[in-house]
């Protein structure tokens, strides 16, 4: 099966650390390997209203369409957020609430069709110590295991101005064969 990336952009920033740090991983793909970037702060979603309990469920429209669509169609899906207060931004956090009603689509299928598929993540932060960036990577490994989907890991890198991840040659060396690992599927911590 030919791998298609959707990243998905989730800083109110243009150009960010944690942008260019995915975009180096990206660069490391194979010729030919196909990618969609989808900015959330140039595309912003709605707010998501919960229609679980409703008798009818709009079908999205606008960026949202475009983005379920986007995400049905990537082999491998790529989350692409700076971290902020421990976790995604709220413009991540909005995009993996609409996964909920999408989830309740009629004829979309969403969590099957996302089975098997390979999450990813990518984030920069201003510290040192990576472990507060353990509830980001514990949002984004359970999300996988929740859905059925193979879990690559998240790529961390370290850096607070504009630019300073290209001063970060451990997290630059890592993103080199990020994506090339082998992606293992996500459990939650008490399934055996």
């Amino acid at each position: 099966m030919t791998r298609r990336f959707l990243f998905v952009l989730g800083s109110s920033r243009p150009d960010g650390n944690t942008e260019l740090l995915a975009r180096t991983a990206a660069e490391q793909l194979p010729a030919g390997t196909e990618q969609e970037w989808f900015s959330l702060a140039e595309q912003p979603l709605p707010d998501f209203v919960d229609f679980r309990h409703d008798a009818e469920i709009p079908r999205p429209e606008g960026p949202a369409a475009h983005l379920l669509d986007a995400t049905l169609a990537a082999t491998d899906l790529v989350i692409v957020s700076p971290l902020y207060w421990y976790s995604v931004s709220a413009q991540t956090k909005r995009y993996l609430d609409h996964w909920a009603g999408w989830l309740r689509l009629p004829g979309v299928d969403f969590k099957a069709r996302m089975a098997g598929r390979t999450l990813w993540g990518v984030t920069a932060l201003a510290h040192e110590e990576f472990e507060v960036a353990d509830p980001l990577v514990g949002t984004l490994r359970h999300s996988a295991a929740y859905l059925g989907m193979r879990f690559g890991g998240v790529l961390l890198g370290n850096g607070s101005k504009p630019g300073d991840v290209r001063t970060d040659t451990e997290a630059l060396t890592r993103a080199k064969t990020f994506f090339a690992q082998d992606a293992p599927f996500a459990r939650f911590p008490y399934e055996r």
